[in-house]
């Protein structure tokens, strides 16, 4: 298990603390499963990053859609972070994290009308368009609401990123951004727009992306959009990198950020743009572990199942993915390991989260840490099956604090319409 200082789960005496608290007095206290983070680890990601990017004029807009709670998007605010949101609900998260407007980038495919109202109503930094029908649909509810729409074009550069193809958003196959050579036509027409305003030139090729190369090639693609602009008196403001910076899961090499930034400074070093960068997973994946305590041991021919309460329901990405997690026991082990699945407790057989890991010989009742679940692990469960989404638990040193309470059967039925009580919910 990763015991680095950037990671803040770690064991002491055989036993898994979050920063000083033990996780099993977390299962005690709080139950299984739940989510934990260490919010030290969350802002020294944070400060990390910023200060890896202190030479160049940056603004580090947090990606909202990587964990959307909103103790943490407090925690991030206060630091410093402005915001990239791809929905009216996150946009609405920000706004209530007290995010200022003017650090508020709403990125995504799809904004509907009302969307793209609430954005305008509150001010944002830039809506990244994605089309010509949404610039043309920011333009008509600006006029209608006498507003001006700050946007920026979101280019496909057509770089190629290696990762997993769910989370690759940079080339023409990908649903995502304008062709680079259709952006120059879309400027022309904001410009001539009363109610737009041109403030820069938007990409992002990706997610979990570990070599620095892509990210340099994305930015030369749009630096040369904006310089063939400025020919023309369009002038941008800001440059939008995107995010997508990737972060270990398994023994991999992390991004070099000294390189990455040093690269970026050498591109930028004539230019007056601010530079916007939307990290979602780097700040806050390996700042979280789900807590999942072993139901049952399972035995058959051919496999040892680990059958635990935690499902893929609570953390999708192996079942969605094929992620890996490194999953650990809570109170360190000496027998020999084995070769086990480790499973939940959902009706399909694509409810896993390790397919034959080694694992210590667990016991039912034991406790097991999956690690680096900060992020992508609560924002994307469900209630398949009928099952309440898990607790969430802030630790800041010492101290623990519940900060989502373990949903309740009953509330899954609220709101429901049954036709055994006259048709009220």
């Amino acid at each position: 298990m990763s015991t680095s200082s950037r990671d803040l789960i770690a064991r002491r005496s055989g036993e898994l603390f979050c920063e000083d608290v033990s996780l099993r007095s977390l299962a005690e206290r709080f139950g299984t499963p739940a989510y934990v983070y260490s919010q030290g680890a969350i802002l020294g990601n944070y400060e990390r990053l910023r200060g890896t990017l202190a030479r160049l004029p940056a603004l580090i807009c947090y990606s909202v859609k990587a964990n959307s709670h909103l103790r943490i998007l407090n925690l991030l605010r206060q630091a410093g972070a402005g915001f990239d949101v791809v929905s009216g609900g996150e946009l609405a998260r920000a706004l209530r994290a007290g995010a200022a407007p003017e650090t508020i980038v709403f990125s995504g495919v799809g904004k509907t009308q009302e969307e793209i109202d609430a954005g305008l109503s509150a001010g944002i930094l830039m809506f990244n368009v994605e089309s010509a029908g949404e610039l043309d649909l920011i333009e008509s509810r600006a006029r209608a609401l006498n507003k001006v729409g700050q946007v920026s074009i979101r280019v496909n550069p057509d770089v190629e990123a290696d990762t997993h193809p769910y989370i690759s958003t940079g080339q023409m196959i990908h649903k995502f951004g304008v062709p680079k050579d259709e952006a120059p036509n879309l400027y022309r027409r904001a410009t001539l727009s009363l109610h737009l305003k041109v403030q820069g030139v938007a990409c992002h090729i990706g997610s979990q992306i570990l070599e620095v190369e892509p990210f340099w090639k994305a930015l030369d693609e749009i630096l040369g959009i904006a310089r063939e602009l400025a020919g023309e008196g369009i002038n941008f403001k800001v440059l939008d990198l995107g995010g997508g910076f990737g972060i270990p899961y398994s023994g991999e090499s992390p991004l070099d950020l000294a390189r990455l930034a040093l690269g970026l400074g050498e591109r930028l070093r004539e230019s007056s743009m601010r530079l916007i960068l939307e990290p979602g997973r780097s700040l806050v994946a390996n700042a979280g572990a789900l807590l999942t305590r072993v139901l049952y041991v399972k035995r058959n021919h051919r496999k040892n199942f680990v059958v635990v309460d935690a499902g893929m329901n609570d953390l999708i990405r192996p079942a969605l993915y094929g992620s890996y997690h490194e999953i650990v026991p809570v109170l360190d082990r000496a027998e020999e390991k084995i070769k086990v699945d480790v499973v939940g407790p959902v009706c399909e057989s694509g409810d896993f989260f390790a397919h034959d890991r080694d694992l210590p010989s667990v016991q039912p009742g034991e406790l097991l840490a999956v690690l680096t679940a900060g992020a992508y692990g609560f924002v994307l469960a469900s209630n398949y099956n009928t099952r309440p989404r898990p607790a969430e638990i802030l630790v800041n040193g010492a101290k623990a604090e519940l900060i989502r309470a373990r949903e309740r059967v009953e509330q899954l039925m609220d709101g429901e319409i049954s036709a055994s009580n006259g048709g009220k919910p």
